[in-house]
């Protein structure tokens, strides 16, 4: 599988998720991301033995974007932190349908994940499994019952965004699992990993990484 590379060194492994791929092995038994690249490491380096690359944060398996990797246990340690400290910085694009009233706006709600069912619901902030959810987004175009967003996560739970959003009254595009009613199957969910912002483990100078979406629907309707 052709997974572009964005950016690597000893340390760090950034790369351009594909679409429909599990970050992780699953249920599935489908190839995923973490394996395939570690396989490739192995051979691009000859590397005898098993090869390290440490899973710092996921993204769902329909949605691609940028993502990072880490190359040693001391990144993954040091990136796990950043994370922990929220000084590691996560902007998403997706399209929803509909319009938000509120063209730049913080959305807070408490989310739980059924894991038998692999589904996340917002629920009462009594909840006694309830996370608390944050993100901001800001409206960057709107076309056809459609908009695109700019979203800054805050927090990273499971499934979030697409909750958030669909919670919120605005699905997103293609999204089977939280927008059902108003997409058809075989959409492809519009929601894309479009910069990480990190300290670099061992530089400690601050880096961007971007990844643009595909130039297909809906994404080209917005140029």
């Amino acid at each position: 599988m052709n997974i572009p590379i964005v950016y690597e060194d000893n340390h760090l492994l950034v790369v351009e998720k594909p679409v429909n791929i599990p970050v992780q092995g699953d249920q599935s038994g489908d190839s995923d991301l973490h394996n395939l690249l570690k396989q490739d490491l192995k051979v691009r380096y000859q590397k005898p033995g098993n090869v390290y690359l440490g899973l710092v944060h996921r993204l769902d398996r329909p949605v691609g974007g940028v993502m990072v990797f880490a190359k040693t246990s001391k990144a993954a340690s040091r990136l796990s932190d950043s994370i922990r400290r929220n000084r590691f910085g996560k902007t998403y694009v997706a399209v929803v349908r509909g319009t938000p009233n509120e063209k730049h706006a913080r959305l807070e709600h408490f989310l739980y994940k059924d894991r038998q069912e692999n589904k996340v619901f917002a629920v009462s902030s009594n909840h006694k499994q309830a996370k608390r959810a944050l993100l901001e987004y800001e409206v960057i175009g709107e076309k056809d019952s459609l908009s695109k967003l700019s979203i800054n996560l805050i927090t990273g739970r499971s499934h979030q965004i697409r909750v958030q959003l669909a919670e919120s009254g605005y699905p997103l595009y293609g999204d089977q699992k939280y927008g059902q009613h108003v997409n058809k199957p075989g959409q492809q969910i519009a929601l894309w990993s479009n910069k990480l912002t990190l300290e670099h483990p061992t530089k400690k100078e601050m880096m961007e990484f971007t990844s643009k979406p595909p130039a297909e629907s809906p994404w080209k309707l917005f140029g």
